[in-house]
């Protein structure tokens, strides 16, 4: 196997990212506690300097590269992009938090640097091979960042339960490609949609290998009924862990589903297969998430409810079945990213040490402790639950309006139904905030970095919300010209 620089330089930002895991690694070694803010401060370096090295060599046209391995594309180099703001984001609303609970350490950083390794190889894998590997890589860092209090019993737990749960919807993956690869005797992306196109393939093997693709495409999107670890692992996890679960891997899984079912398996005998599954999938994951969360007392647990619908609204797009729709689903996954960054933020921003800020009640009265995080948090919740002009509504609207166009009519009725049911409880946390007596009065500390980006973060959700356009186009852009 032979590689040409133009390889290297595909994956150039892979390989920075890589080597400075390496250099954090080694160099945390040599640092104190009390030295900490340096191994921070290279961690968020090493993401900006990622995210550079993709817009200067970012390029308009579709790259394969590593042996067909590896495809640098429009759709990769924004998702990657996407993926690097969140992570940095977390890590900036996180600082105050894990230094609290003593997980302000090395493992911390580079655990959070592999798992964005993996979401990046995910996003440009090309070849069942490396869409597979990148999935391990992320999906063991995050065992890993849920488990790091180790003397935490309810780290613990959620650990040990995403850890089973994960290798079980693994193992159904991998079970899947095997089906693919047996049908189709291939594993490169672009040579299986051939073989599928040329109507040499398998049906039978095909259709029963796309049924355990979809179920593990389910369990890394947390949709019913392959949720049982969102709630769990959201509530045990912690809260700066829980923000990175809930936020950058769902970009990179829209990814893994654009490469697996789109790009792989996308003809129009097949489209019809997997659609019926995702209508399915996304039914049930609007009607449980939705319906549950209304029971929550516990916030964490709430919006990891507020998730599995979410990837319901999500798998409309995808559905759609044209590029309108995927570039919808796409809008959709970055708006709430966006989102979910802000809501687990704000409780990282009311916790303190000994206390998690994770439950209904903690919110109570925050508009007399601070009126300008409460309106935060109220653009937030706004926008989760699609009220005008927060950005959450452009991105429903923009779902719905490609499921109608896909002549899904009855579809797009559904969805609107369980959005009303799910506007209730995000409307009780503003409820809370704005008309009940405050339970805590402690005011409210944090870093001055997560305070300025909860504040940006929020008001995002308001300005993208009246000015839409330039993402919708951004994502437009990135699917016209990978697919």
């Amino acid at each position: 196997m032979t590689l040409a620089p133009a390889d290297y330089l595909a994956a150039w930002p892979e390989i920075l990212l890589l080597t400075m895991v390496c250099v954090i690694l080694v160099a945390d070694l040599f640092l104190r506690d009390d030295q900490r803010s340096t191994t921070f401060a290279l961690t968020v370096a090493t993401l900006i300097a990622c995210a550079a090295v993709i817009v200067v060599s970012a390029k308009p046209e579709v790259t394969h590269a590593l042996n067909g391995m590896f495809v640098d594309d429009p759709l990769a180099d924004t998702l990657k992009i996407m993926v690097f703001i969140a992570v940095a984001a977390m890590l900036i609303y996180s600082r105050g938090y894990v230094a609290a609970r003593g997980m302000y350490r090395g493992e911390f950083f580079t655990l959070v640097l592999f798992a964005t390794l993996g979401m990046m190889v995910m996003i440009s894998a090309n070849h069942l091979l490396s869409l597979y590997l990148g999935l391990e890589l992320l999906s063991l860092s995050l065992y890993a960042l849920v488990a790091l209090q180790r003397d935490s019993k309810d780290n613990t737990e959620a650990a040990m339960k995403y850890f089973v749960l994960g290798a079980l919807a693994s193992g159904m993956l991998l079970y899947g490609m095997s089906m693919i690869y047996g049908a189709t005797g291939q594993l490169e992306i672009p040579k299986i949609a051939q073989v599928i196109a040329d109507g040499k393939a398998n049906g039978t093997i095909l259709v029963f290998g796309l049924v355990f693709l979809v179920a593990g495409i389910g369990f890394k999107l947390g949709a019913v009924p392959f949720h049982m670890w969102v709630p769990d692992v959201y509530q045990g996890a912690p809260t700066a862990v829980a923000l990175l679960i809930s936020s950058a891997p769902k970009l990179a899984a829209f990814a893994f589903v654009m490469r697996l079912l789109v790009e792989a398996l996308g003809t129009a005998s097949l489209l019809a297969e997997w659609r019926q599954m995702l209508i399915l999938l996304a039914v049930a994951s609007m009607a449980v998430g939705n319906i549950t969360a209304i029971a929550q007392t516990n916030l964490k647990r709430m919006l990891a409810y507020s998730t599995i619908s979410h990837m319901g609204f999500l798998l409309l797009g995808v559905l759609a079945g044209d590029p309108n729709g995927y570039s919808a689903a796409m809008f959709y996954v970055a708006v709430y990213t966006l989102t979910s960054l802000g809501a687990f933020g704000m409780i990282m921003l009311l916790a303190r040490e000994g206390f998690e800020a994770d439950r209904l009640e903690d919110f109570k009265g925050l508009n007399r402790r601070s009126p300008w995080y409460a309106f935060v948090m109220l653009l937030l919740m706004f926008s989760m639950a699609g009220v005008p002009p927060t950005v959450g509504f452009y991105a429903k609207l923009s779902v719905l309006e490609s499921v109608v166009n896909a002549g899904q009519i009855w579809l797009a009725v559904v969805a609107v139904v369980f959005s009303l049911v799910g506007a209730f409880y995000y409307l009780r946390v503003v409820r809370l905030m704005y008309f009940d007596e405050p339970v805590d009065t402690t005011p409210i500390r944090a870093d001055a970095g997560a305070r300025l980006l909860l504040s940006v973060n929020g008001l995002a959700a308001l300005a993208i919300g009246i000015l839409p356009g330039w993402l919708m186009e951004l994502c437009r852009q990135a699917i016209r010209s990978s697919l």
